[in-house]
């Protein structure tokens, strides 16, 4: 996904909705729809945009 036009605030948003639904389904010992392979490669591309952009952002924790 190109994310060259998205604000750094939506993809800090973004991302960080992303980590807190992992944490949330980690601490619940589950695994939410949302937790998955499309969900990760979705993460990984904000998180290299955000590195790009050299953003601060806590790391997902994957389970």
């Amino acid at each position: 996904m190109n994310f060259e036009h998205f604000a750094d605030e939506s993809l800090l948003a973004y991302y960080d909705s992303i980590r807190r639904q992992v944490a949330a389904a980690t601490r619940l010992g589950g695994r939410s729809s949302l937790i998955g392979a499309s969900a990760k490669r979705y993460a990984e591309e904000l998180k290299r945009e955000m590195d790009l952009r050299h953003l601060r952002f806590t790391p997902i924790e994957w389970p």
